[in-house]
């Protein structure tokens, strides 16, 4: 069945790979995102890589990546990161689902299932995920940006 996330406040990291999962993404007006795992020493994980690579355009996600920087609810939509701006995101989200809800299901669900088909195959983007990741958490540099973020200063890095 179709998924719509309705998003107020902020998606960060986690919390944007989340929203990513939905079919749709309404946001309010004041809504911010950022791929925040690289301020913790991380990368994306949880699909988010494949998901991000199928909706922003290739510099536009290499800059969000590497700088972890937090953007707005404008920004979003124009780097196709969001469907929509509502002000209130929740209630626009049951009157799509009502809408889709009076359709027929199996025609729903077939056309989710040519859609997902779309997408490449997510699974050596999964791997190489998880593989990254293990090889980040727990290291040295990992674990100064987790310190450093917690004591309110700049990192001190190994370049090694």
């Amino acid at each position: 069945m179709p998924v719509i996330a309705a998003i107020q406040g902020v998606a960060f990291g986690g919390g944007l790979q989340l929203a990513l999962g939905a079919d749709m993404r309404f946001l309010t007006p004041d809504a911010r995102m950022s791929i925040m795992e690289i301020k913790w020493g991380l990368v994306p994980d949880m699909a988010g890589t494949p998901i991000l690579a199928s909706l922003v355009r290739d510099d536009i996600l290499r800059e969000l990546t590497y700088t972890g920087r937090i953007f707005s609810a404008q920004e979003a939509v124009s780097y196709g990161l969001a469907t929509r701006i509502c002000d209130d995101p929740r209630a626009a989200a049951f009157e799509v689902a009502r809408e889709i809800a009076g359709k027929s299901p199996d025609a729903i669900r077939a056309a989710k299932r040519l859609l997902n088909g779309l997408s490449v195959d997510p699974g050596p983007a999964l791997l190489a995920e998880s593989a990254e990741q293990m090889k980040l958490m727990g290291g040295a540099n990992q674990l100064e940006a987790v310190r450093a973020n917690i004591d309110k200063r700049l990192p001190r890095f190994l370049d090694v």
